[in-house]
């Protein structure tokens, strides 16, 4: 094989690498039926089912909740403020990833598990954020592992926040956190009758 032809195969193998790479974090296609989501990304229920089994809080609860905060988007940031209603202004936090996670929440979440290396815009470790932020509130303000509408108030406004209940203040916040409990609840009853499927593709090397 010459040089130019092994030169030429190279530069297929790092295109073909760059659009899998690229198609790897595309949101699933459809978001509001959880098993279109693991059908559409296999790996993300191996992933979500860890992420239960570590923390207690259910696959449907966590899923809700990363689905309200980034639409399953790695790199989802809040949107900036406007300046002059038209000039892009500073965003409101450094919220990044699929969880939405704060730099210093995420830092104490790194302490926790023991690991710099987890990252906001992996999915594997945005679930288990979640879920693991999920057992701070069960802990910190006496919630439910599987209450979503309180999960979500607690995640949202903070476990000093929720316990002095500044969320009474916000009703667009309240409604959000229905919502985030019904589409779990949805999530939940999609999730009973496709489970086992995903349950017997587990040995595949994700």
């Amino acid at each position: 094989m010459n040089n130019q032809l092994k030169k030429w195969m190279l530069l297929a193998i790092l295109v073909c690498t760059g659009l899998l790479g690229g198609c790897s974090t595309l949101p699933p296609s459809n978001p509001n039926n959880l098993c279109d989501i693991f059908d559409d990304k296999p790996s993300w229920y191996k992933y979500a089912r860890n992420a239960e089994k570590n923390w207690g809080s259910s696959i449907p609860v966590m899923m809700s909740i990363m689905y309200q905060e980034s639409q399953f988007k790695h790199n989802a940031k809040p949107a900036r403020r406007k300046i002059l209603w038209v000039i892009p202004g500073p965003r409101p936090s450094n919220a990044f990833g699929y969880a939405q996670a704060k730099t210093d929440t995420w830092n104490e979440y790194q302490d926790a598990i023991g690991s710099r290396w987890a990252r906001r815009d992996s999915f594997k470790d945005a679930i288990d954020f979640i879920g693991w932020y999920n057992r701070q509130s069960q802990r910190r303000s006496r919630i439910g592992l599987n209450d979503g509408y309180s999960l979500y108030l607690a995640y949202h406004e903070g476990h000093g926040g929720f316990n002095r209940a500044t969320y009474q203040k916000k009703s667009w916040l309240i409604n959000t956190a229905r919502n985030v409990d019904s589409r779990a609840k949805q999530y939940a009853t999609q999730l009973q009758g496709c489970e086992a499927r995903f349950k017997r593709s587990w040995w595949w090397p994700f």
